[in-house]
């Protein structure tokens, strides 16, 4: 078994717990002891954390911490309108979907309005990884097919049936047998041709596969900014020509916004709308409920129509008032204090920093990504663009010392992950920038 198969970007070593201070160790050992070992924790050094703020998180010491890296709390930590719609809503009420009540079609009719009008249902859901679960079943379900296929290194959750379509999980979680793999669409390395032909080439040739092994194509399941594969978000429009693909096949399209969704793209509210395409179901989580635990999708009706007569669906706590209201509060924050235009201009600000510094610093092969979602990779050799794998690790845990929090994605964990809550300013663009720029010479 390959530490590769066991480890992830950025993971701690508990080998070296001997390392650090007593109250960490501590901590360490009883997270062994009643969570077991499959559990990850961040950094060389693991960050214990007592509090959130906006932008930043807090240790016990009271130290502040730039979060550079959790999409999760997408409106900041612990916003108070948040905080005060959960606590005002678990004092009035909190149940099931099976009774009736305005909240959960308030939230509906709000979410659905920022999709395309031929999205027009909701069906909710406590985690991403569910989400993606159920957006499985309603495909087969509508395709008759069985057939998924998803990008080489991509991450779709923890359920059995979208661990089985997640190859980031590494070679201890095996694919599914219906399950194909198509190359992320690289426009870095593969800069000769154009991007999206190829990845509708790719697409192709997966229908084809399914097909040659009597499997029916049920969707073509991407998360719209290529996350996990190391941010790939250009040019827009690329998705167009796969969905084409799909569709022609007998499939669904299945837009993962997980990560991407909810502004973070700065020019759209989804990342999809950047390709011009409209799914067929988009599933949704991560900064729903900005730390509160909602997740879901939408869909063609048809589509849930097709479920519905077969199937009932419940699930107890998803759509429940309290979830519900938190999510208001996301939109009504997102909107007030105008996040989608500031992840739009302030992401467009630090793209533009990451590439001043690459003129700088040779390790810098390049910047991607939009808004709010930035992938900065780092290669040993600008020629070959060789990862720099051990040198991003050495940078990301550099930045932690000096606190500020980040990540590293890709295949080979050499791209750095860039995914601040939407009210970053430009002065924490300048902090990171400059923070970096002092590393990266360090190194």
């Amino acid at each position: 078994m390959s530490s590769k198969d066991q480890r992830m970007a950025n993971a701690f070593d508990p080998a070296t717990a001997g390392s650090l201070p007593a109250r960490e160790q501590a901590l360490i050992q009883r997270r062994q002891q009643v969570l077991g070992q499959a559990y990850r924790l961040f950094y060389e050094q693991p960050l214990h954390v007592v509090r959130g703020e906006g932008v930043w998180l807090y240790d016990p010491d009271g130290n502040a911490y730039l979060d550079v890296y959790n999409n999760v709390a997408s409106v900041g930590h612990s916003h108070p309108r948040v905080v005060d719609a959960i606590a005002s809503q678990a004092a009035t009420l909190n149940t099931h979907t099976r009774y009736l009540n305005d909240i959960i079609l308030d939230y509906a009719e709000r979410l659905l309005a920022t999709l395309p009008a031929a999205v027009s249902q909701a069906m909710f859901t406590c985690t991403g990884s569910e989400a993606n679960d159920l957006a499985l079943r309603l495909a087969a379900n509508y395709s008759g097919g069985a057939g998924v296929i998803v990008s080489s290194h991509a991450y779709h959750g923890v359920t059995s049936s979208v661990a089985e379509c997640s190859p980031a999980f590494g070679h201890n979680v095996p694919l599914g047998v219906h399950v194909r793999t198509v190359p992320a669409p690289d426009a870095y390395r593969h800069p000769d041709e154009e991007v999206g032909a190829r990845f509708t080439r790719h697409v192709e040739q997966a229908i084809a596969d399914l097909q040659r092994h009597g499997i029916q194509p049920a969707a073509l399941l991407v998360d719209t900014l290529f996350t996990s594969d190391g941010v790939f978000a250009e040019p827009a429009g690329f998705l167009a020509g796969a969905v084409e693909a799909i569709r022609a096949a007998g499939g669904l399209f299945i837009a993962d916004e997980v990560q991407a969704g909810f502004a973070r793209s700065g020019s759209h509210f989804w990342g999809f709308q950047r390709h011009g395409v409209t799914p067929d179901i988009v599933t949704m989580g991560k900064p729903m409920g900005n730390g509160h635990p909602i997740a879901g999708l939408a869909a063609r009706p048809e589509i849930i129509d097709a479920f519905g007569r077969q199937v009932r669906y419940f699930n107890t706590f998803g759509g429940n008032p309290v979830s519900c209201a938190a999510g208001l509060a996301v939109l009504d924050i997102i909107r007030d204090e105008g996040l989608q235009q500031n992840a739009r201009d302030t992401g467009a600000y630090l793209k533009a920093g990451f590439e001043t510094l690459a003129a700088k610093h040779a390790l810098i092969g390049d910047v991607r990504g939009a808004g709010f979602f930035l992938g900065v990779e780092l290669v040993s050799d600008r020629q070959r663009k060789t990862a720099a794998t051990a040198e991003t690790a050495r940078v990301v845990n550099a930045l932690r010392q000096r606190r500020i929090l980040i990540s590293a994605t890709g295949p080979a964990g050499n791209i750095l992950k860039v995914r601040p809550q939407l009210p970053f300013s430009r002065a924490n663009a300048d902090q990171l920038l400059g923070t970096l720029d002092e590393v990266l010479a360090g190194l």
